[in-house]
């Protein structure tokens, strides 16, 4: 009996002692944006954008790990998107709109429960080398940063150089806050299971000097929601192919975002081209740059983007950045060099955005 309760005693002590690895982590943007042609009368801009900085969005977050034993480990994040230049949160005003879920992880890889990236969103940081600034694939397709799904369930394991990964989530934006964060798809009504679905899969396959990417996005519609798709039996879908390399101090990569989007009776057919690149000149000065250009099927509103970038670190954490841009909008196409910004229909645009971005 004795040594029963011995036994007990010491399993007890050793769950005592099991705690979660618990990381505070974050990253600061901000910057000042000059932007021509900011209105139709032709007028400039000076601003501080609030969607992000010239580098990355910032954020603030909690990551954690507890070790279940057998190879098993328990995982969440919970991750906030906030506005630098005005210290608001981000994401259609969630409290965690970035990341917020929990889920194991194993050698067969992780399946997490809760507010997940898409599949889309995954397959973008080897191919999208300058990230996701402005004056980035985000002014043509705000779909590709804002990849994020409410109530879902993802999985995504990596087998060698090979990744694969999927989401599926019951109802994809509770959110009515208006713009690509909060287009008031809920979802999850039992009168209509289909509306606000989405789901997603990504297959890639990594080496260290070259890749290939591959991602399908779909989405539901649902009543009230924006973009035009408001009933269930509109969808919304994008597919991602593509490539990247790495050489002498050089990253190249070009893809495809071929969109089918039944919410614009206007122009549901698009393809998304886009070619970018870095090259460190020195152990702490990097140039990169990216040309895209987005072209709606048999539509003259068709849009290109160039933008160059020269970044300085002055320390692992801490950069300095200054970047120029310049899109073209034809027809009456009205695409603006940064996220939140604005530019006359059919009107050029030149901006130069200048910051600094810290991380912890």
């Amino acid at each position: 009996m004795k040594k029963i309760i011995a036994l007990a005693a010491i399993a007890a002590c050793g769950v005592a002692h099991a705690q979660t690895n618990v990381t505070m982590y974050g990253l600061l943007d901000t910057a000042i944006d000059y932007n021509t042609n900011a209105d139709a009368a032709g007028h400039s801009r000076t601003w501080m954008p609030s969607l992000g900085g010239g580098m990355f969005p910032s954020r603030i977050g909690f990551r954690g790990t507890e070790d279940l034993g057998g190879g098993l480990k328990a995982i969440f994040t919970l991750e906030t998107g906030i506005y630098t230049d005005s210290g608001t949160t981000g994401q259609g005003n969630r409290l965690f709109g970035r990341q917020a879920w929990v889920g194991l992880a194993g050698s067969w890889g992780q399946v997490t429960l809760g507010r997940n990236y898409n599949m889309l969103y995954n397959s973008m940081p080897e191919v999208e080398i300058i990230g996701p600034a402005q004056y980035g694939l985000g002014s043509l397709d705000a779909g590709i940063p804002n990849g994020r799904t409410d109530n879902s369930v993802a999985y995504k394991g990596t087998f060698g150089a090979v990744t694969v990964g999927a989401t599926y989530s019951l109802g994809r934006d509770v959110s009515n806050a208006g713009g690509p964060g909060g287009t008031n798809c809920p979802g999850e009504a039992a009168a209509d299971a289909q509306a606000c679905r989405e789901w997603s899969a990504m297959l890639r396959y990594d080496t260290p000097a070259w890749g290939i990417t591959s991602a399908y996005d779909r989405k539901n519609g649902g009543t009230g929601a924006a973009a035009g798709l408001t009933t269930s039996n509109l969808t919304d879908s994008r597919l991602h192919l593509a490539g990247y390399t790495k050489f002498d101090g050089w990253r190249l990569a070009a893809g495809a975002v071929v969109r089918d989007n039944e919410g614009s009776s206007a122009t549901p057919r698009s393809n998304l081209y886009y070619f970018d690149g870095a090259y460190k000149l020195s152990p702490v000065v990097t140039i990169d740059g990216l040309a895209g250009r987005l072209d709606y099927k048999n539509s003259g509103n068709d849009s290109t983007l160039y933008m160059l970038r020269a970044i300085y670190d002055l320390s692992k954490r801490t950069s300095t950045y200054v970047a120029i841009g310049h899109v073209s909008n034809s027809g009456t196409a009205a695409v603006a060099l940064s996220a939140g910004g604005a530019v006359g229909a059919g009107m050029a645009q030149n901006g130069i955005i200048t910051g600094i971005k810290h991380s912890f």
